[in-house]
């Protein structure tokens, strides 16, 4: 029956031999399993001429949700994200997970339950795909503190060649930016790594039991947020600068992220950044497109020699010679 309401809500009509045929049933059997699917309160339409067919119609009531196991497991996820998330949903999403909870099966309370991870930031764009098996995989090793063995690729993805084997301590499951994350520490490499989930594939079974060490700092979040600013502890990035801008402060606003802001006049604006290097803060101020002033610290104003030469290479091409310049907006 579950597999025919999916199958019903993936296209308007379907041909009743031909939804046999995909559930290997009898026709009998189909017709028995359509009855009982209305008897829930689903609105299945017969379709009358030579071979028949079904059609399932929005109804006025919402009929008892049923769900498969994968679909259960992404449910919980999503509720229990809105929820760590907070904003004016979260205390709703936390009842709809309860109520969710309350009447799943005892397997699938068991594999819920064992998914605990942090959210830090959250983003509309959709994470690549990530199996709820694997998830749940990793969230149980975490949970029962055991080695964790997997494959990793590179961007390539799972399948790609470049995969290498890994041995890591599993310590928590991360959601941020729209993707999931795994923190641990890796055995042959001796230190603390950050893992996309969508890019990793568990090997089973896992390894024996291990001590949990203590993250960087203390505090998974500030940690990851530090590595993903290329430090080591803190949510601090490893270098700041500041410069002034010929530019009005709303036009910088937008585009300083989680830059200071200050403005000094109709079209002067002083604007502290920070990044991971000097070469990429330099990178970071020259994209506002401005004449800059009061750069500093020196570090920064030579960064911007370093960057300036690169892209003078950049634009003279493995020849040397000069390409011919581009008007704006031209290919």
């Amino acid at each position: 029956m579950l597999t025919l309401l999916s199958l019903l809500q993936t296209r308007r009509d379907w041909p009743g031999r031909l939804l046999a045929e995909r559930l290997s049933v009898s026709p009998r059997t189909l017709r028995r399993d359509v009855e009982n699917l209305r008897d829930l309160g689903y609105r299945i339409t017969a379709m009358k001429g030579p071979d028949g067919g079904y059609r399932l119609e929005a109804g006025s009531e919402l009929p008892p949700m049923l769900f498969d196991d994968d679909q259960v497991i992404a449910l919980a996820v999503a509720l229990r994200t809105a929820s760590a998330a907070g904003g004016p949903q979260a205390e709703a999403s936390l009842r709809a997970l309860a109520t969710v909870r309350q009447v799943m099966p005892s397997r699938l309370r068991h594999r819920v339950d064992g998914l605990r991870f942090t959210t830090l930031a959250v983003s509309p764009h959709a994470d690549p795909a990530v199996p709820a098996a694997v998830l749940v995989a990793v969230s149980d090793a975490v949970r029962a503190r055991e080695v964790l063995r997997f494959d990793y690729a590179g961007v390539g993805g799972a399948a790609h060649a470049d995969s290498t084997r890994r041995r890591v301590e599993p310590h928590h499951v991360v959601f941020r930016g729209g993707r999931w994350y795994l923190v641990g520490w890796e055995l042959d490499r001796e230190e603390w790594r950050v893992f996309r989930i969508d890019r990793l594939e568990p090997r089973i079974p896992t390894g024996p039991r291990f001590t949990p060490r203590s993250v960087p700092g203390g505090d998974v979040a500030r940690f990851v947020a530090a590595r993903f600013k290329g430090g080591e502890r803190g949510t601090d990035w490893p270098v700041t600068g500041h410069a002034v801008l010929r530019l009005p402060a709303r036009r910088v606003i937008p585009f300083a992220d989680d830059g200071v802001v200050e403005e000094l006049g109709p079209d002067q604006t002083r604007l502290v950044l920070g990044s991971w290097s000097w070469t990429a803060l330099a990178a970071a101020f020259a994209r506002f497109d401005a004449p800059m002033t009061q750069v500093a610290p020196r570090e920064l104003a030579e960064a911007f020699g370093v960057l300036a030469t690169r892209m003078a290479d950049a634009v003279s091409g493995e020849s040397g010679e000069p390409r011919h310049r581009r008007g704006p907006g031209r290919s």
